[in-house]
């Protein structure tokens, strides 16, 4: 018989502990890399994280309260609602660097790609359930693939390459998750290895430089000058680091957008190797804990949430790192929880709570 108890005693509060403790360390390395900052948009860093913080630690657990089916069967209305959110940031949103248009102020400036994540993952999720017999079809999987065409176009128009890759990263696991033959796997990496020569000349020129430039630096001094900061940063930090808040590079501000792309750097500056590979494993608790959820849903819906969810965060995680190592080009992700961005730190505990929503209703067999 299926035990009945409180949801509440299934709450992964492991799972819990381990985000906010990422919040919080967030919070405390922010203060860190802005620290006798002049700019006002610098200073409100901090205040606005914390402010962010607060009220994603109540999202979680409202997000856990509603049950996940009842947010899957609203998903042609999540669906509509976040693609005319989309169209109208490309449409009105306020412009930043570049000449981007990512942003929607309404009082606050808020970023609806990151809305959009947790928004795809739920829909993705639900219409893949809904066909879930049918994955064998060919037809079923392009389906799949236009689900989520509209809203990464509108994304990638933005311009954001970095947000449009991780919705394709999301498709790829959750489509993967629910089964997707391996004949499959292998005429979708054909096609993406034919579509690349393609792709790349229709890219922005700073996007086409940002991968130029990690080829070989040499091209472009003043483009790699932030990427040679990092690893000067990362490597001078030693095994210890050189302690909170006095780390040359940082307090020297020879690192731009220290709070936000190159984060992981001043933590490794400030607290050396122990303290990045400390970081490194409270992600990998993260997500050990989002696949046990995975492995233990009651339902394929429950199982290909967690998986987005999973995918999401390990992605921006690996390429935040990555970028900071100089192991991938800079794509301007920044580290789940850590770095500076209140939308993206609201919406990525959204996504906890959304994984949450599954484990306390997980089903649990007495035998």
């Amino acid at each position: 018989m299926i035990e009945s108890v409180s949801i509440w005693r299934r709450f992964d509060y492991i799972l819990f502990a381990a985000t906010l403790v990422l919040v919080a360390f967030g919070i405390l390395m922010i203060a860190s890399a802005t620290q006798d900052a002049i700019d006002d948009d610098i200073i409100r860093r901090v205040p606005d994280q914390r402010n962010f913080a607060i009220i994603g630690f109540f999202v979680v657990i409202i997000m856990a309260a509603i049950d996940y089916r009842l947010l899957g069967s609203l998903s042609p209305w999540l669906y509509a609602g976040i693609v005319a959110l989309l169209a109208i940031t490309f449409a009105f949103g306020v412009e930043g660097a570049g000449g981007a248009r990512r942003w929607l102020n309404i009082g606050i400036r808020i970023q609806p790609s990151e809305i959009g994540k947790i928004i795809l993952i739920i829909t993705l999720s639900q219409y893949i359930a809904e066909r879930y017999l049918e994955l064998g079809k060919l037809s079923t999987v392009f389906r799949t693939m236009a689900h989520i065409a509209l809203p990464a176009a509108l994304i990638l128009f933005q311009p954001d390459l970095g947000t449009t890759l991780v919705f394709l990263f999301i498709w790829a696991v959750i489509i993967w998750s629910a089964g997707l033959r391996l004949r499959h796997i292998a005429l979708f990496l054909l096609t993406l290895m034919v579509a690349l020569p393609i792709i790349y000349p229709l890219m922005r020129p700073y996007q086409r430089a940002r991968i130029e430039t990690f080829i070989n630096p040499d091209l472009d001094p003043d483009g790699a000058y932030n990427i040679n900061q990092a690893r000067i940063s990362i490597g001078s930090g030693g095994i210890l680091g050189k302690g909170y808040g006095v780390g040359p590079q940082n307090t020297g501000r020879f690192l731009r957008v220290r709070h936000t792309d190159f984060i992981f750097s001043v933590i490794a500056h400030e607290f050396g190797m122990v303290g990045g590979l400390a970081v490194m494993a409270m992600f990998v608790l993260v997500l050990a804990r989002i696949l046990k959820g995975a492995r233990e849903a009651s339902d394929p819906l429950g199982s290909m949430i967690c998986y987005g969810v999973a995918a999401m965060i390990f992605f921006q995680t690996t390429v935040s790192i990555g970028m900071n190592l100089n192991l991938m080009p800079v794509t301007g992700l920044t580290l789940p929880f850590v770095s500076s961005g209140g939308t993206s730190l609201l919406f990525t505990m959204a996504g906890i709570g959304l994984v949450e929503s599954v484990i306390v209703r997980r089903r649990r067999i007495i035998i």
